[in-house]
């Protein structure tokens, strides 16, 4: 008897025009459609206008602000696992992934987060680096694996797949460790409650 597929969000986060982040997002839940453990879910944070503003720790959000993460929270709620697909901006993620991550708390709690980066020489790996202690504090667990883009828009061709097929081999060691804490952390969330 098989498993029944994880739902993995696959999160852009980048709002800006002219983006790249669309082709990347896409890359990657095709490839988490083909793994065979995992129904993804492309989850583009220009959807929703999170303002950067947030109210009192516990208060309740606005009425403006809670029909704006309606549009994702349900989808970030309902995944099992997420790959957070991240440019680098000045060393570091883009405000609007900082926004979507402190407009939810409780749906990244125990559960896995992998990161897809891309940018100019490191690839994204700052912003990768800074996102791994921000998802620690919510209590959720970040994959070892990664995968990068030096020069992303270089290294696509027009079909929206990467010329390397490092990045496929990449891909599927990142997404076989988080299918492997997505069940695992399932398992656990299903047999107990998470104490944090």
């Amino acid at each position: 008897m098989s498993e029944a597929p994880l739902r993995v969000a696959v999160i852009v986060g980048s709002v800006r025009g002219g983006r790249f982040g669309p082709v990347v997002a896409n890359w990657v839940a095709a490839a988490a459609d083909a793994h065979g453990d995992f129904v993804a879910d492309v989850v583009d944070l220009a959807e929703a206008d999170l303002p950067l503003a947030m109210p009192a720790f516990g208060a309740e959000p606005p009425a403006a602000v809670a029909a704006e993460a309606a549009k994702v929270t349900p989808r970030l709620e309902a995944a099992d696992a997420f790959v957070v697909v991240t440019p680098e901006y000045n060393h570091s993620y883009p405000a609007s992934l900082k926004n979507a991550i402190d407009w939810h708390r409780p749906e990244w709690r125990a559960k896995p987060v992998a990161f897809v980066s891309y940018g100019g020489i490191s690839g994204g790996l700052r912003a990768v680096e800074h996102l791994r202690p921000v998802f620690a504090e919510l209590h959720a667990v970040t994959i070892r694996e990664t995968v990068s883009f030096h020069g992303a828009q270089a290294c696509f061709g027009e079909d929206g797949v990467p010329n390397d097929d490092a990045a496929g081999v990449a891909a599927k060691a990142m997404l076989d460790q988080l299918g492997w804490w997505a069940r695992s952390l399932a398992e656990a969330r299903a047999a107990r409650p998470y104490p944090g």
